[in-house]
């Protein structure tokens, strides 16, 4: 389908989208329930003095498509940074037309310009359609590791034990 791909980096007036775009890919994902974050803290988060994450937005047409929201994490072992992918997410009624390809490819543009190590980020196993997109670019599943995660009143008692 013919359409014009433009894909920009996030400014904080974006935060009412960008949540919105968030909660769709939530329902998405069957997780709409998990969602507690506000626009206050989406504008602080990617514009705030402390930035912790940044995102862009694929607009089709003049219209917004999709999002990527991503940060920097570190490799020891290669004494560099790399790029994570938080989340990728394109409209439904957007998807076929090269816009998932489109934001990849930025980020990995932005990862070499970085010169980032590693570009990385995490699926649902349930997700075959997207597994089957990374796999198409060349990404590979790291079956050898397992995402931990700690959080809620578990991780309010670890950090409160004291050592």
């Amino acid at each position: 389908m013919a359409g014009e791909l433009n894909i920009v980096p996030a400014k904080p007036s974006d935060a009412a989208l960008l949540l919105k775009l968030v909660h769709e890919l939530a329902v998405y994902e069957k997780l709409a329930d998990d969602v507690v974050a506000t626009e206050d803290a989406m504008r602080d988060a990617l514009f705030g003095p402390h930035r912790t994450a940044e995102a862009v937005i694929a607009n089709w047409n003049g219209e917004p498509a999709g999002f990527a929201l991503f940060f920097h994490n570190f490799s020891t072992f290669l004494g560099r940074n790399g790029l994570y992918l938080e989340d990728l997410f394109v409209r439904p009624t957007m998807r076929g037309r090269g816009i998932g390809l489109g934001l990849m490819r930025y980020l990995a543009r932005l990862a070499v310009d970085r010169k980032c190590g590693r570009f990385e980020w995490s699926v649902l196993n349930w997700n075959q359609p997207a597994i089957d997109f990374y796999e198409s670019l060349g990404a590979k599943a790291m079956t050898t590791w397992t995402v931990f995660r700690i959080d809620g009143d578990a991780l309010r008692k670890l950090g409160l034990t004291e050592p």
